[in-house]
C-alpha cells in the first residue's frame, strides 16, 4: 500500500491541534480550577468580597464568554470598555472549541480512511503522532522559557498580538473590579496549566507511536 505525505500532514496537523486546542480548552471549561485560587491566593481578605460574590462574578464573567448569556459581574462594577474586551474572548474562546471540534471530526475521517486502505507517509520511519507530538512539545517548551524569562513582557505580547489595536484588556481596577479577582498570577498558573497539558499530550503521542506496531 502506497503512503500518502498528503495524509501524513492532514493528520499530523490535526492531532496539534486537537492537543493545542484542548489544553486551551482546559482552564476556561474547567470552572474548579479557578475556584481553587480564590482561597489559595485569599482573594476575599485582599478584596473584601466574600468567596461566594467572587465566585458568582467568575461564573456570570465565564457564562457570557462560553453561552452568550447577559453579560454581568455580579457585585462588582463593570463598564462597557470592560465588557468589549470580554466579547473579543468570546470569539477566541469559540474560535479554540471549534478548532477543538473540527480537529477531532478530521481524526475520525481519518480513521475511516485508515480502515479503507489509506497509510500516512513514516518520515525516518516515524509516524504522525510522533512528529506531531515532538513539534508541538519544541514549541511549547521555547515559548515556556521565553515567558519564564520576562512573564510581564510575554503577558503584553500576548494581548498584543490577539487583540490588536486595542487597549481594553488594560483595566481600571475602579471601573472594572473584575480585575482585582482575576491577578496576573492567576494566568501565570493559566499558562502552566496550558503547558503541562501540552507537554502530557505530546508525550502521550510520542510514547504511542513509539510502541506501535508498524
Amino acid at each position: 500500500m502506497k503512503e500518502s505525505k498528503f495524509y501524513f500532514f492532514i493528520l499530523s496537523a490535526a492531532l496539534m491541534l486537537l492537543v493545542l486546542s484542548a489544553a486551551i480548552a482546559f482552564p476556561i471549561l474547567f470552572r474548579p480550577f479557578y475556584y481553587a485560587h480564590i482561597a489559595a491566593l485569599d482573594l476575599p481578605g485582599r478584596t473584601g468580597w466574600s468567596a461566594a460574590e467572587i465566585r458568582n462574578a467568575y461564573d456570570e464573567m465565564l457564562d457570557y464568554c462560553i453561552l452568550g448569556a447577559p453579560f454581568g459581574t455580579g457585585v462588582l462594577r463593570w463598564s462597557y470598555s470592560g465588557m468589549a474586551h470580554f466579547a473579543d474572548c468570546a470569539r477566541l474562546f469559540r474560535l479554540d472549541f471549534a478548532i477543538l471540534g473540527a480537529s477531532a471530526l478530521t481524526l475520525g475521517g481519518c480513521a475511516v480512511a485508515h480502515r479503507c486502505g489509506v497509510r500516512a507517509a513514516r518520515p525516518l520511519g516515524r509516524g504522525s503522532a510522533f512528529w506531531a507530538g515532538s513539534l508541538l512539545a519544541a514549541a511549547v517548551i521555547l515559548l515556556a522559557a521565553l515567558a519564564v524569562l520576562n512573564f510581564d513582557a510575554a503577558f503584553v505580547l500576548f494581548h498584543h498580538l490577539f487583540f490588536p489595536g486595542k487597549d481594553n484588556w488594560l483595566f481600571n481596577p475602579t471601573t472594572d473590579q473584575i480585575i482585582l479577582i482575576l491577578p496576573k498570577l492567576f494566568f501565570r498558573n493559566c499558562a502552566i496549566a496550558i503547558a503541562v497539558f501540552l507537554l502530557i499530550g505530546c508525550a502521550a503521542l510520542i510514547l504511542w507511536d513509539l510502541r506501535r506496531k508498524r
